[in-house]
């Protein structure tokens, strides 16, 4: 195996990470566990350990799907080459996992004067291998966890009364109305099992908060027509694991949400794109109220 990076070639990029998210969704299917409902060993979140940072978007949502479909307990990944940076070796015979890399070009005979417009945006795919098949790979010990679940609770509580959505409890169902905007509408926090379970819940509601015109304007008739609906429920499912992720809780099945499982593997077979375009627009979601709540980073720190 060369010791340069593995590419994925471009033409299979959006084929190959939505066929491992296919994959791992039809796994879970008959008990509904989502490969966005994982939890990993010292990371909710799929850690890179070339940069030491978290993964975002799509590259979250596949290496999730991987971790399921394979079995993997651990966060960490990295290429063939990352690894061997770290004293590590990936076994012979291993088989890596897709990831895509964000990158944008100068269209030809673009006018110097307008930048913005004449810049293409193209994907590349590189593979990784996640540590469990490396060999002789000992992680640095900014890998540690730093805080306890108490700690992670208390945050996400600063975090949710940060970002400003207004919550309204009462009755046995959680949900987001169009026409309060500025509401989630959620059962009392001691209608749940535990504080994770409602966060859970309140990330979810608050995913779909954000799809109002005066926040992210998430409009998604014209990409997925009929779809639309179930399309914004995913969204929601998996905004709410980033966020969830983000504040280091793990994310409660929604067994509820079964119903919308059918119309998106549909889309997802359908169309190589569409699980690319659900996964930024969470990302988004997720972001938008990491900045509204603007604390979490110096609560955490």
């Amino acid at each position: 195996m060369s010791t340069n990076e593995n590419t994925v070639q471009k033409s299979d990029v959006y084929q190959k990470v939505t066929d491992a998210i296919i994959n791992a969704i039809e796994i879970g299917v008959g008990h509904y566990h989502m490969p966005w409902t994982i939890r990993q060993d010292k990371g909710f979140s799929p850690i890179s350990v070339g940069s030491g940072k978290p993964y975002r978007g799509i590259n979250t949502l596949v290496l999730w799907a991987q971790a399921q479909s394979k079995g993997y307990g651990s966060a960490f990944w990295g290429t063939y080459q990352q690894w061997q940076e770290l004293g590590g070796q990936v076994r012979k015979g291993e088989r890596g996992s897709p990831v895509v890399y964000w990158g944008t070009y100068e269209k030809r005979g673009a006018n110097i004067e307008d930048s913005e417009s004449n810049r293409g945006l193209f994907a590349k795919g590189y593979t990784t291998f996640n540590i469990e098949q490396v060999d002789g790979c000992k992680l640095p010990k900014r890998f540690d966890p730093k805080l306890s679940q108490n700690e992670r609770i208390a945050i996400a509580d600063a975090f949710f009364a940060g970002v400003g959505v207004q919550i309204r409890e009462g009755g046995n169902r959680a949900f987001y109305r169009p026409d309060t905007p500025e509401a989630v509408y959620m059962p009392g926090f001691d209608q749940f099992p535990d504080p994770v379970n409602y966060y859970s819940v309140l990330a979810h509601e608050s995913t779909h908060w954000t799809s109002h015109d005066s926040r992210c304007d998430r409009q998604l008739g014209k990409r997925f027509g009929d779809a639309a609906y179930a399309m914004e429920e995913l969204i929601a499912e998996l905004g709410s694991a980033y966020t969830m992720a983000r504040l280091e809780l793990e994310l409660t099945p929604r067994e509820d949400h079964a119903q919308y499982l059918q119309s998106w593997l549909d889309v997802l077979k359908a169309d190589k794109r569409a699980i690319f375009t659900a996964a930024s627009k969470a990302q988004q979601a997720a972001d938008f109220l990491v900045q509204q709540a603007g604390r979490l980073a110096e609560v955490a720190a």
